[in-house]
């Protein structure tokens, strides 16, 4: 459990370094057996320890000596619904948050948007933070993906661990600058549904040498 916890707050530490999160913005978790560890409410994560992070269960009962981060509706509902997923990692990130606040997705610009899983980057419907509204409209715009923008918000990234859902997020954050320079120069040019089914397949076998 420790070694969860002290992963859980470097991951949170680590958005702030990288400048996807600043202040007491966003908020992270990840799986634990019958559970999952999310970050506390209110706290900046330089300030953070250990003993802040808040363990819950699936049915939304909290233990610690914090309040659980207000999005712990949405960390809940993605791990429970999503076996695969054992990291969520929220932000609100200048370039995500922005083509967020534009209410737009991210249409296949670049290849590398299959590393998120389909052929675009899906923006959620606005809903007010913390609400079981915002969670289903979350769950929706992530279904077949490991990312996805939340209207006048920010975005989700999920992944396999934590180490993976902050690649993830790392990865959407660049392309979000990318597509919102493309937009000031004219606008890019798109791939094709065909184009992007071969990326698609082709990050399939991404970081797996294949042997001759």
């Amino acid at each position: 459990m420790k070694a969860l916890r002290e992963q859980l707050l470097q991951t949170t530490r680590k958005l702030i370094e990288l400048g996807l999160n600043r202040g007491t913005s966003g908020n992270v978790s990840v799986r634990d057996s019958n559970g999952f560890l999310v970050t506390p409410s209110g706290i900046t994560a330089e300030t953070m320890t250990l003993r802040d992070l808040v363990w819950m269960d699936f049915d939304g009962h909290a233990e610690g000596d914090r309040a659980p981060s207000s999005e712990w509706r949405f960390h809940r509902d993605i791990l429970q619904r999503r076996p695969e997923v054992a990291a969520v990692v929220h932000a609100h990130s200048m370039f995500a948050t922005t083509l967020a606040c534009m209410r737009r997705e991210i249409p296949p610009f670049h290849y590398m948007i299959a590393l998120a899983g389909g052929d675009s980057i899906r923006c959620a419907p606005y809903a007010l933070f913390g609400t079981q509204v915002l969670s289903d409209a979350a769950l929706e715009a992530l279904e077949g993906r490991k990312a996805c923008l939340l209207a006048n918000h920010g975005m989700i990234a999920v992944g396999r661990d934590l180490d993976d859902a902050l690649a993830v997020a790392v990865e959407v954050e660049t392309l979000s600058e990318q597509y919102w320079r493309a937009l000031q120069a004219g606008g890019p040019v798109l791939l094709t549904e065909q184009e992007m089914t071969e990326a698609i397949e082709q990050f399939k076998g991404y970081g797996r040498w294949k042997r001759g």
